[in-house]
């Protein structure tokens, strides 16, 4: 019987995707970057859990308020993700007894200040017993139902765009990243947004997530993939993951539009990085020399 490092994190989450759903009122469930609830005639709820782990995640050498601002800007960054607004959260938080009780307080208030910043109300949660630090975190928002966006609208001819600069994340950032709601809601508030994904576990990794939901293929520039002031390499800038930003697709006659209007002033900055394409060319990259290159979905995987 094969186990879960021989199968990967992503071929177990395919196989209990299977489970059956009996309610109706379910738009999507598991499969995106937060389930789809229907709720009213225009709106949808919204619902994602993140779970940390110490020396995973995070290390406790690191300062608890960036800990716990990590924790829940994660799940923030998931509902941006979907074109939505983050409303309520629990959290769940597994404790060494010997941690310092500041330690222990440090993480909590990097939550709340989070929380505070993007207007989300902490309305419970649970705490427990356990070896290493553990955080679990819960959160519901909305979304309206016209600009509700999933990863399974990719088009053929969409041009590909990602905000903000790859790689580089394990130097801190993926600590003190900021979830890019206020940029989501400003694309689906006023383009086509064929799909969309938070750039979690590597470029090159979500835009297989993208590609293979959408059933399309991809072509990628290398000289377009906007790089940290940290990246390492262009490798790492594909493939290391936590960097939060977004990347989605839209219709080629947008973008135009799309980057004389883009209202945050290079922060963050927006790059077009390729363009989606038939599911027969698969997902490739052009070098800096043109030459073409075929890519595996590559990137972090937990087992």
């Amino acid at each position: 019987m094969r186990s879960l490092k021989q199968i990967g994190e992503f071929e177990f989450i395919e196989t209990i995707a299977t489970l059956p759903r009996n309610k109706k009122s379910v738009i999507q469930g598991i499969g995106d970057d937060a389930a789809v609830v229907r709720f009213k005639k225009n709106k949808y709820l919204l619902f994602t859990t993140d779970m940390l782990l110490e020396d995973v995640h995070f290390l406790r050498k690191q300062r608890p308020q960036d800990i716990g601002h990590k924790a829940i800007a994660a799940s923030i960054s998931d509902i941006a993700a979907m074109g939505g607004v983050p409303e309520y959260a629990l959290f769940s938080m597994g404790l060494p007894p010997d941690l310092k009780i500041s330690f222990a307080k440090g993480i909590y208030q990097g939550i709340k200040k989070i929380a505070r910043d993007f207007d989300i109300d902490i309305i419970g949660g649970d705490t427990n017993r356990s070896k290493k630090i553990i955080i679990s975190v819960f959160i519901a928002g909305y979304v309206e139902r016209k600009n509700l966006t999933l990863r399974t609208g990719a088009k053929i001819g969409d041009l590909i765009f990602v905000t903000g600069g790859l790689g580089g994340s394990e130097f801190g950032r993926h600590l003190k990243f900021t979830p890019r709601v206020k940029e989501a809601r400003f694309l689906v508030k006023n383009y086509s947004i064929n799909s969309m994904i938070d750039i979690s576990d590597g470029l090159i990794q979500d835009l297989g997530h993208i590609t293979k939901a959408s059933k399309v293929g991809a072509l990628i520039y290398e000289a377009n993939i906007p790089l940290s002031t940290k990246a390492k390499s262009i490798k790492n800038a594909c493939s290391q993951g936590e960097d939060f930003e977004l990347l989605f697709t839209l219709p080629k006659k947008h973008r135009q539009y799309l980057m004389k209007n883009w209202p945050f002033k290079n922060k963050p900055r927006l790059s077009c990085i390729g363009q989606i394409v038939h599911a027969n060319a698969g997902l490739k990259i052009r070098d800096e020399k043109g030459r073409l290159k075929r890519l595996k979905a590559a990137g972090y995987q937990h087992f």
